[in-house]
């Protein structure tokens, strides 16, 4: 690696050294006369189940040799009912919008291919795929096969990936409020009534508490029904007894959970990593953007619950959750 590396350094050195020796004129690149493609993958971070891979496909050919007839995209994995690919082409105008020109029948999925009949005369488009990720990709690589064909017989093709899809689970914007609805369960990636607690006891993690006590910081908290100092008054369902590891967290504001412009994500390898053997059962003082990372007693599950927003006034919060099943 090293030998590369210096090789490449001394290629660099030696057209620097050419280039202030001799100026050469700048000439317009020719136009490849055949049908070209490229693609790019549009999102970042961890590719979760029930989420979307998206990447944006450009063909064109030079006009006076055809025009496209069909995009088609071809996963090595059948995507969800929602996998499409644009029928519009896109581009980005002077105020920084992106536009959209329909071009193309609405695309069609047939197992694990998506295709699009173009219905105007073109011979250039960028047309953006979706891929929703579907349960039965949990933990696999899924691969990506792009082409293109145009009415002078010339075909093309690109692929991209492969793509880990990671094995954690995620749940967005549970509500929990104080007393009626605050009971959390890992497993289960569900809030409870007290009512329903008592059917799901011994899958309780966590209860949610808000509390203002004169002279003490409190305030929001997740707490394990094990820590009895911090639960009285509150009334748990026979069973509940866990001893959930509770770690509180500052500014991790991940992505996925959060939905703000922080690009930050929490992926498979960061609950494998976790140590929290000595973190304590509770956590209070929990605040808007906080978080608590949680491993429940028995050592199933990892988790990592995220403060969406809280409320003082209705003693209640919104939380949103990644989880990971240990193997």
């Amino acid at each position: 690696m090293k030998h590369s590396y210096l090789y490449y350094f001394l290629v660099l050195i030696g057209l620097v050294s050419l280039s202030s020796c001799q100026e050469e004129e700048y000439a317009i690149p020719e136009l490849k006369q055949e049908l070209q493609n490229d693609v790019i993958k549009r999102t970042l971070g961890p590719n979760l189940v029930g989420l979307n891979i998206e990447f944006a496909y450009a063909m064109a050919l030079p006009k006076s040799m055809g025009k496209l007839v069909s995009a088609e995209v071809e996963a090595s994995i059948a995507g969800g009912e929602s996998t499409f690919l644009e029928n519009r082409s896109f581009y980005t105008n002077g105020s920084g919008e992106d536009v959209g020109i329909e071009v193309g029948s609405k695309s069609v999925n047939s197992g694990g291919k998506t295709t699009v009949a173009f219905t105007k005369d073109t011979s250039a488009a960028t047309l953006r795929y979706s891929y929703r990720i579907p349960s039965t990709a949990r933990g696999k690589e899924v691969s990506f096969k792009f082409s293109a064909q145009a009415s002078n017989g010339q075909a093309v093709t690109y692929s991209m990936g492969p793509y880990k899809v990671a094995e954690m689970d995620m749940v967005l914007d549970l509500d929990v409020v104080d007393s009626s609805k605050a009971f959390i369960s890992i497993e289960d990636m569900a809030v409870y009534s007290a009512a329903d607690a008592a059917a799901n006891a011994s899958k309780i993690d966590l209860v949610y508490l808000y509390r203002s006590i004169p002279n003490i910081t409190f305030s929001h908290g997740l707490v394990a029904p094990s820590a009895k100092t911090y639960l009285p008054g509150v009334n748990l369902p026979a069973g509940a007894n866990r001893a959930t590891k509770v770690q509180k967290v500052w500014n991790l504001r991940d992505f996925h959970l959060a939905r703000l412009q922080f690009g930050v994500y929490i992926d498979d390898l960061d609950f494998q990593q976790l140590d929290i053997a000595s973190a304590p059962d509770y956590a209070i003082n929990m605040r808007a953007e906080a978080g608590v990372w949680v491993e429940t007693q028995d050592g199933k599950y990892r988790a990592y619950v995220y403060v969406n927003s809280v409320s003082n006034d209705k003693k209640s919060a919104r939380i949103s959750i990644k989880r990971y099943l240990m193997k």
